[in-house]
């Protein structure tokens, strides 16, 4: 029996996005300005497009950016991605939305301390962005790093989830690059 994969096209305020899947798993999510892939679509499978039904993958990710949902209730289901990367999606997975978690920390979360150089590279290979929350991932020093959609797009989207500004442990921790301070003490 041949694969029924389904898209849809998902317009919202940082670009449209083409949501690629089969019921409730998904494979790709593809922000449209940079092309669309044909990896992890089934080899025989044929596509079709879908319309939005309630529930599905696009309509819950148009849900995420009306701000009407936080967590995905789907199955991230790349079928692309070495070992390595489906351990580390399935942590990151689990990062819950308004938090984000170092590259280093992730890579102990998926059982390969000091695998943080490799986990950017498992980001990068992420073929559902949104849906495995790649965006939530940030430098050791609370840089905003390494986000094929954009640095600006992973801002709003850790804005959308109130995760930024970063918060640190402490008051005098590492702050991402270009956050400032507000200090509201009068200027002499």
């Amino acid at each position: 029996m041949e694969a029924q994969v389904e898209f849809a096209e998902v317009p919202t305020p940082i670009g449209t996005f083409r949501v690629v899947y089969e019921g409730d798993k998904v494979h790709i999510v593809d922000l449209l300005e940079r092309g669309t892939s044909q990896t992890g679509i089934p080899d025989g499978a044929h596509q079709r497009k879908a319309p939005f039904q309630k529930g599905s993958p696009p309509s819950q990710l148009a849900e995420y950016f009306r701000g009407d949902r936080v967590t995905f209730d789907v199955d991230a289901s790349p079928l692309t991605g070495s070992e390595f990367d489906r351990a580390v999606w399935r942590q990151l997975f689990r990062v819950p939305a308004g938090e984000t978690v170092t590259y280093g920390e992730l890579a102990k979360r998926a059982g390969h301390s000091g695998a943080a150089r490799a986990v950017g590279g498992a980001m990068h290979r992420n073929p559902a962005p949104i849906i495995i929350p790649c965006h939530r991932v940030v430098g050791n020093d609370g840089d905003l790093t390494g986000f094929g959609l954009g640095l600006w797009r992973k801002r709003w989207l850790l804005d959308r989830e109130g995760a930024w500004p970063l918060k640190s442990k402490s008051s005098d921790g590492p702050r991402p690059k270009g956050q400032r301070t507000l200090d509201r003490s009068p200027r002499a």
